[in-house]
């Protein structure tokens, strides 16, 4: 990407948000870290802060939101609501990408998807059609993401608006992956209710991180 966007992930202590953190920081992006505990956020920002020129802090989570330019959203789906009610008005005209999966425990092998259709959905619902809304990063094993190099699987990116989407598409590829325009927000339903199914397999199979990938795209750029 031409500039380098400010990105707070809201949940950034976790498998997940900590391995975007750690990917996006490399390629020169400012990274905040978003945490209930601003000194929990603060003190696991300098321990992935492996060199001089990454660039990552630690704040709370609603100053997190502040201060960025796009909000990843990698927070447990029970306490996805309250989130997004915490950080609505700071958000507003940003790009929210949302990643949580309506999982619930203990059947989290089992599809179940909330009434509104997804987590996504809901997302937006909250946040007003000011925020924009994106859903992606719901396939990709956390493991993955921890280590350096290409991710092998596919990242199926949702949204409203297309420049939204080629935005968090772009921002996929910093990261080591391939998005894939998957288009409007409801189609985020497919995506969120792969993880419960990829869970099943990685059981079944006895694999760790199972992914997807979409082929026929060979044309496609791919990092």
């Amino acid at each position: 990407m031409e500039s380098k966007l400010k990105i707070a992930i809201l949940g950034g202590t976790g498998a997940l948000g900590s391995g975007f953190a750690k990917r996006w920081a490399t390629a020169g992006h400012p990274i905040i870290i978003g945490s209930r505990s601003k000194d929990k956020a603060a003190e696991f920002a300098r321990s992935i802060s492996t060199t001089q020129n990454m660039q990552v802090s630690g704040e709370d989570m609603l100053t997190a939101a502040r201060l960025a330019d796009v909000v990843l959203l990698a927070v447990p789906f029970s306490s996805h609501e309250e989130t997004l009610k915490e950080i609505k008005e700071e958000v507003q005209g940003k790009i929210v990408i949302d990643a949580v999966v309506p999982l619930v425990p203990p059947k989290v092998s089992t599809v179940q998807l909330p009434k509104e259709g997804s987590a996504s959905v809901i997302a937006q619902q909250i946040l007003g059609d000011q925020a924009h809304v994106v859903a992606a990063y719901h396939n990709v094993g956390a493991a993955k993401l921890q280590n350096p190099g290409p991710v092998d699987c596919d990242v199926l990116i949702c949204g409203n608006e297309k420049e939204a989407r080629d935005t968090v598409i772009a921002l996929t590829e910093t990261a080591g992956l391939r998005g894939i325009d998957a288009g409007l927000l409801a189609n985020a339903v497919a995506a969120e209710a792969l993880t419960s199914i990829l869970i099943g397999i990685n059981r079944r199979y006895k694999v760790d991180c199972a992914g997807i990938r979409i082929t026929g795209l060979d044309s496609v750029k791919s990092t």
